[in-house]
């Protein structure tokens, strides 16, 4: 991906972060930015799948660093007032990772429209973005499961899924489906591996057709009866 050099807010697209390499050590490890995620389901008419409302609380570095410039009044403080165009311009940015979003209902892929609703928010130092994805075709799951998804392929972003209650609800599910989590394995052993025999070069020339980032995935899988 390019990795064009930072300026006071070109670098408004999450997908845009690798721009940050650039400032900081060329030594300095994958991933760059964490990101503590929460996932919500959404069900419509029939039962079926209408959209996935993804929650992504990221570091107080990156929170620090997307911000700068963006407190016009000069209070201190970030409103989503403040923040609304940095939402929207990261959401649609996402489009060419996927949202780093992947769905599956009865084992078949799901596409998604445009997002909607982004929003974000500033508190305790760390910078929280919230958007709908609607699926371009509203699904019936029927007697199959439907698996979530959330990770970066290239590994630039970890993503964790929250240890919260609601780091994975159903919203207007039928009665009966019911969500369990997978969380990867143990993510210490596996990134000392990569970094034993992969160097930042190699992070460097993946891209959004790469499946690196994969096993670093969480899940949620929903079953209905």
């Amino acid at each position: 991906m390019p990795r064009p050099a930072p300026t006071t807010h070109a670098l408004t697209g999450l997908c845009a972060l690798v721009a940050s390499v650039a400032a900081s050590p060329p030594a300095q490890a994958h991933p760059h930015v964490f990101v503590t995620s929460k996932a919500e389901i959404a069900y419509g008419e029939g039962g079926r799948v209408t959209g996935i409302r993804n929650a992504w609380t990221f570091d107080p570095s990156y929170s620090a660093f997307v911000v700068q410039g963006l407190d016009t009044n000069g209070d201190g403080v970030y409103s989503p007032e403040e923040l609304a165009s940095l939402a929207r311009e990261n959401t649609a940015n996402l489009a060419e990772f996927g949202y780093f979003t992947k769905l599956k209902i009865a084992g078949k892929e799901q596409l998604f429209a445009d997002p909607t609703e982004p929003r974000m928010s500033m508190e305790g130092g760390k910078l929280t973005m919230t958007f709908l994805l609607p699926l371009k075709t509203p699904v019936a799951p029927g007697r199959g499961v439907a698996a979530l998804e959330v990770y970066d392929p290239t590994y630039f972003v970890a993503f964790a899924l929250s240890e919260d209650s609601d780091a994975a609800r159903l919203s207007g599910a039928p009665s009966g489906c019911a969500a369990t989590v997978t969380r990867p394995k143990p993510e210490a052993a596996k990134t000392a591996d990569a970094k034993a025999g992969m160097s930042e070069a190699f992070f460097e020339a993946l891209t959004a057709a790469s499946n690196y980032g994969s096993q670093f995935a969480n899940r949620i899988i929903v079953a209905c009866p």
